[in-house]
């Protein structure tokens, strides 16, 4: 039986350079040049100013625990003997969140609050992407 492949984002002008940087090893966000509100995701315009004007400033790497949750069945033919894996909502200290798997740990180990590392893994088909370590 062949391998479906994993979905891949479309990447845009407005969220290459987001791609670029993971693709370096580094998570990049969103700062409003207007207002200097940080974002992530990356998209054109600024939640809290309505600004279309914005830099690239690079995470510190680190987060906290925000929720977890252990996905059990694959919701993607692509992820047809994952699970169960962890995915993680977590907060970074530039202000917003960002949702990885978990990585080097079980479920178990998890709790609100919990210090955590960004890392950046290959998603074997050439596209990097952010999971997240206890530390």
């Amino acid at each position: 039986m062949a391998e479906t492949p994993k979905p891949v984002p479309d990447i845009s002008p407005e969220t290459r350079p987001y791609w670029d940087g993971l693709a370096a090893g580094r998570l990049l966000l969103q700062r409003c040049t207007g207002c200097g509100t940080i974002r992530h995701y990356p998209r054109p315009l600024c939640p809290a100013c309505h600004g279309f004007g914005h830099e690239w400033v690079e995470a510190e790497g680190t987060a906290t625990v925000h929720s977890w949750t252990v996905a059990h069945h694959p919701f993607h033919p692509a992820w047809r003997g994952a699970p169960p894996f962890t995915l993680v909502t977590a907060d970074l200290p530039e202000g917003v969140r960002i949702l990885a798997p978990l990585r080097d740990a079980a479920p178990e180990a998890l709790r609100i609050g919990a210090p955590l590392r960004i890392g950046i893994e290959d998603n074997g088909q050439g596209l990097r992407l952010p999971v997240l370590h206890p530390t």
